[in-house]
């Protein structure tokens, strides 16, 4: 089977599951990701598989062995840089999304520009500064667009304490917003990963029109 041919088999299974009109607006959907860390490449996989079309992944980190725990690379992806790593691994798993990978750590003076090209954005920084520095600059650039953000899905809390909120507007915050790494407490998988999916499912609703949360 070459790849065309499973491409087209993979979206005919997609659309068994939801349905053709959900699945459409799936792929029609351009979603950025900011940071590729937990969150972010988490983030970039359960939209894969849900079938959306366009995916703008940014980081300029390299993957770290203390990335394994709970971020999703390989061993042998050691030292390679995240948007190639990543990048890899979304054509693995989905070949009819499109991947724009860009290596570049995103400021105030290069966020407007780097996130032109999509409808949705997903904030997935580990920094506190950065993360207000993204919402920031999406609230002023683009009030038209939507953007999920992360706050809180360190330590060993229930899973049942992190949540999606909807914030001023078209801001949605998904986390506990009161864990913080810098108290020492840790990031696993499992928490940091309910956190993504909040994140993920957020931007599926996003894409249906679903705007509650």
């Amino acid at each position: 089977m070459d790849n065309e041919e499973l491409k087209i088999k993979m979206i005919k299974s997609l659309e068994e599951r939801v349905g053709p009109d959900i699945q459409k607006k799936f792929l029609n959907a351009r979603v950025a990701i900011c940071g590729l860390g937990g969150l972010g490449s988490n983030v970039a996989i359960s939209l894969a598989r849900a079938g959306v079309g366009y995916l703008h992944i940014i980081d300029f980190d390299e993957v770290d062995i203390s990335n394994l725990n709970r971020q999703q690379y390989f061993p042998e992806q050691l030292g390679m840089k995240k948007t190639e790593a990543l990048s890899d691994t979304l054509r693995r798993i989905a070949p009819y999304t499109t991947v724009k990978a860009e290596c570049v750590k995103i400021n105030d003076e290069n966020a407007a520009i780097l996130l032109k090209d999509v409808d949705i954005i997903c904030e997935a920084f580990d920094d506190a500064v950065n993360k207000a520095m993204l919402v920031e600059q999406v609230l002023v650039h683009f009030p038209e667009k939507y953007i999920v953000s992360g706050s809180g899905m360190a330590g060993f809390g229930s899973a049942n304490l992190i949540k999606t909120t909807r914030r001023l507007g078209k801001l949605y915050v998904c986390g506990d917003n009161e864990s913080d790494v810098n108290d020492d407490i840790g990031l696993i998988s499992s928490r940091v990963m309910a956190c993504a999916a909040h994140e993920a499912n957020m931007i599926l609703r996003l894409i249906l029109g679903e705007t509650e949360c």
